[in-house]
């Protein structure tokens, strides 16, 4: 049975990637979705996805790093529904480059985005909630948010940043009936990661990751969707890692037998 009929849901970065999966997946299970993305042509493009096998779907244009488009937003969606049940915080960039060659301004741009971004999406949504009696938030944060990795001082400290606004987020919106949780993947099977990970990466990241593969986007839609769901209402302020065991993992050795 779908598990999030009469619900509406807000997934900003959701014209490809892991925001289309999670878009995808909430429109099956009975959803009304509004796919957010600054690429404006694959956020309709997903909206259509959903509409197909008769699902509910409206896209907006959105830049998560200005306020006056996420208020838009906002607005779009109750003038559209009525309501807001869900927000999944998707919007992000990425960066590899050491910090001592990090400039200000790819520095400044990446926590705009993915920080700045979650932060401004997040309030303006609990505004919202905390008149209707409730909701829930989820943001997508990050491995590296979590280990340090060569190059990823900006998108790590992000990263890091979304991990703990979500828990600040957990503790002060409780009271109003609202929860925010976060989904920390590893490396996952996005288009990004199939133009940016070479063969030496993957065959590092596979040494490393203890199921020996990347995640699937459909598994970090999975998440989210058990996130979104009435079977998490008692689940507040925490990270689901889907990452095959790659935090759990220390020295990894192959032991003869």
């Amino acid at each position: 049975m779908p598990r999030l009929v009469n619900k509406v849901a807000i997934i900003t970065g959701s014209g490809r990637g892991i925001g289309r999966s999670i878009a995808l997946r909430f429109g099956q299970e009975g959803a009304s979705v509004m796919t957010a993305d600054l690429d404006a042509k694959n956020a309709e493009a997903t909206a259509r996805e959903i509409l197909a096998p008769g699902g509910q779907a409206r896209s907006k244009t959105v830049d998560v790093g200005v306020q006056a488009e996420v208020q838009e937003l906002v607005a779009s969606v109750m003038r559209a529904w009525g309501r807001i049940d869900i927000l999944v915080n998707v919007a992000g960039i990425g960066l590899t480059k050491l910090f001592i060659n990090t400039t200000l301004e790819e520095w400044e741009k990446i926590l705009r985005v993915n920080l700045t971004g979650s932060f401004l999406c997040s309030q303006a949504v609990a505004r919202v909630m905390v008149e209707q009696g409730g909701g829930k938030i989820i943001n997508i944060a990050s491995l590296s948010g979590q280990r340090a990795g060569t190059g990823r001082a900006a998108y790590g400290a992000s990263k890091a940043g979304v991990s703990m606004l979500t828990k600040v987020m957990a503790v002060e919106l409780a009271q109003y009936g609202i929860t925010v949780n976060e989904i920390a993947p590893g490396p996952v099977n996005t288009e990004m990661t199939e133009i940016t990970h070479d063969e030496a990466t993957r065959k590092e990241y596979h040494r490393l990751i203890p199921m020996g593969r990347y995640a699937e986007k459909d598994e970090i839609a999975n998440a989210a969707a058990f996130l979104a769901s009435s079977e998490a209402d008692f689940i507040n302020g925490h990270t689901i890692n889907v990452d095959g065991g790659f935090a759990a993992a220390g020295l990894l050795f192959n032991l003869a037998e």
